[in-house]
């Protein structure tokens, strides 16, 4: 039996279902969250809602993110390597999504804006070269990284289940980062990391109220 690959069109058929499933919270958490051992907080919830929604809604644009980079290179070993890093990010997607439920939280009504800017994004570095989508990814990370320690210096000091999430994403970041590294990211220019900041914290602002 003869095993085609599957054409352009088909791929963004795919990847229109997988946009689908992430907006809807459909997919699930291969791992464990690591905020559910936590004890619940006595503080006002309003805080912890709001940084979770801006987490989750890095975790939408990461999903479409790798999903872009993972279409748009012709290369089948970092194909496989970005749709790791989407599982993994996937994780974070769930958890983030469960601790907005637990905090009477919702996500931000522009989520499907985000998905979309950030996998075109994804798709277009990678159609440039590998080396340029694994420095986007690279030093995506490492913006991810530092936001997440801000968030840590933010969050209630009681609200361990929030603290536990955003650590163990923290962790994850930082392999992705060094992953990307290691298989060859190139080191992106100055201003375009300084765009890449300002874009970021017009998205957590927005996110954060919105």
């Amino acid at each position: 039996m003869n095993h085609r690959s599957p054409s352009l069109t088909d791929s963004f058929v795919i990847e229109l279902d997988t946009a689908l499933r992430t907006l809807a919270g459909a997919l699930p958490a291969s791992r464990p969250n690591p905020g559910a051992t936590g004890t619940e907080m006595n503080t006002p919830a309003a805080l912890s809602g709001q940084l979770m929604r801006v987490n989750h809604t890095g975790e939408v644009c990461a999903q479409a993110l790798y999903q872009g980079h993972a279409l748009g290179t012709a290369n089948g070993a970092l194909r496989q390597f970005f749709r790791g890093a989407a599982r993994e990010e996937q994780d974070h997607l769930a958890w983030t999504a469960e601790r907005l439920k637990e905090l009477g939280a919702r996500p931000s009504y522009l989520n499907p804006l985000w998905y979309a800017g950030a996998f075109a994004l994804g798709f277009v570095s990678a159609r440039l070269s590998d080396g340029k989508g694994l420095g986007l990814m690279a030093e995506t990370e490492r913006q991810v990284e530092a936001h997440l320690a801000s968030h840590l210096d933010r969050l209630p000091a009681d609200d361990a289940r929030s603290r536990q999430i955003v650590d163990a994403m923290k962790a994850d970041e930082v392999h992705h980062a060094r992953e990307a590294e290691r298989l060859g990211a190139e080191e992106l220019p100055d201003p375009v990391r300084k765009l890449m900041r300002a874009s970021a914290k017009v998205m957590t602002t927005v996110a954060h109220h919105v």
